[in-house]
């Protein structure tokens, strides 16, 4: 492996390399096609972490169908996440990232459902699902 290579977190554990597509979302500020994550048909109950590190995100239980075409969420596990302000593409959007390694995780959006009212809308290549 290239000594610049940047390593994630995935089903076969962490040090594994990242794909070029997320290294492209989690360090490159991407988005990946709508309706392209296996992430968007998930059902089983699980934790979601960090692609990039293996932090704790979201629980399966915070998933709902959005109709994004993105794995959607209304709620983060505590202290999991960061926000900042986001101004390309010629709107204002509130980027997600993660809080321990700040790869971008994707944005989150105030027209969600009830309890929150927000859509944590995410890029599933920077996600890590694992079945409980």
């Amino acid at each position: 492996m290239a000594q610049d290579q940047k390593t994630g977190c995935g089903p076969s554990g962490c040090g594994v390399p990242l794909t070029p597509e997320q290294e492209r979302i989690l360090h490159g500020h991407g988005t990946e096609r709508p309706g392209s994550s296996a992430l968007n048909a998930e059902k089983r109950a699980g934790i979601y972490h960090c692609a990039g590190c293996g932090r704790s995100l979201f629980d399966a239980a915070m998933k709902y169908e959005s109709g994004s075409g993105w794995p959607s969420f209304f709620e983060t596990l505590p202290e999991a996440v960061g926000v900042t302000r986001d101004a390309s593409h010629g709107m204002v959007r509130t980027e997600v990232h993660c809080a321990g390694c700040e790869g971008h995780l994707g944005h989150v959006f105030p027209d969600g459902p009830r309890p929150t009212g927000l859509r944590y809308c995410m890029n599933g290549l920077a996600l890590d699902f694992r079945p409980s």
